[in-house]
């Protein structure tokens, strides 16, 4: 007899069983949709942010580029010109040294001995008559008196004879 009055029982409650299946049912089914909704929300800020990142580190990276290149190209233009002016300080010292070997040259032939009266009045007027001189082992004389000193030796006079030619040289460096 229980078990029949259960089975009555049951089917009774069926329509409550139903009932409270159908609202679990929508219950769940409105927790999943809030949460697959809070889900692609949060997946959608998240890629907005991974999107900001990148872009950001995009730009960064760019910019830092550029600052790479810019630093790379001014280096190469220091090292350039510094190569470039290393070039003409060796020409510069080559047409001195070959000014100097002329002028050795063309004072061989004779005019020597008029020079060195020349530069010995140079260096008792700069000086004083009390100067004195000694001859150069190049050609040309040094001079000293009263602590003072004066270098005409030939090296040093064409040196600064090429000195002087200043700009007209620089049209050499930049035919």
């Amino acid at each position: 007899m229980t078990a029949v009055r259960t089975r009555p029982a049951a089917t009774a409650l069926e329509p409550v069983r139903s009932a409270v299946l159908r609202r679990a049912r929508a219950d769940a089914d409105g927790v999943r949709a809030a949460a697959e909704a809070d889900a692609a929300r949060v997946r959608a800020a998240a890629e907005a942010k991974a999107a900001e990142t990148l872009a950001r580190a995009r730009a960064e990276g760019a910019a830092d580029a550029v600052e790479l290149l810019e630093t790379q190209r001014a280096r190469t233009r220091r090292s350039m010109r510094a190569r470039e002016l290393a070039a003409q300080r060796v020409a510069h010292d080559d047409l001195r040294r070959l000014a100097v070997d002329a002028v050795r040259e063309r004072l061989r032939d004779g005019p020597g001995r008029e020079l060195r009266e020349a530069l010995v009045v140079v260096a008792r007027r700069l000086l004083g008559p009390h100067a004195v001189l000694t001859d150069a082992p190049g050609g040309g004389i040094e001079a000293e008196a009263g602590g003072r000193r004066v270098d005409l030796t030939l090296d040093a006079l064409t040196a600064r004879a090429v000195d002087r030619l200043g700009a007209d040289l620089d049209g050499l460096w930049s035919a």
